[in-house]
């Protein structure tokens, strides 16, 4: 281990763990942090289900490993993964 490293230890409930399912994210931001609000959407009802807050700095390095993971998914199935179905309003207002 690199001397600047530390060792952590993150824990976890079961709950935690098992994840949460969600089919529609609201993003909004300030200049220091960016907030995903993730919903589970069932109509004609929806249900918030987290909210993670997080800086723009995190939040841009994020981006580049979501990309990357996608890109690696692509190559092994040999195909573009592509968007189901067009983003949709549905109500909700970012204040």
């Amino acid at each position: 281990m690199n001397p600047e490293q530390t060792e952590i230890t993150v824990k976890a409930t079961d709950e935690v763990l098992q994840g949460r399912y969600a089919n529609q994210a609201q993003i909004t931001q300030t200049p220091e942090e960016i907030i995903i609000d993730f919903l589970l959407i069932s109509p004609p009802v929806g249900q918030f289900v987290s909210r993670i807050v997080m800086s723009t700095g995190h939040a841009k390095r994020l981006t580049r490993v979501l990309n990357e993971t996608i890109s690696k998914i692509e190559k092994q199935i040999g195909e573009k993964i592509t968007e189901s179905e067009e983003p949709r309003a549905i109500g909700f207002k970012n204040n």
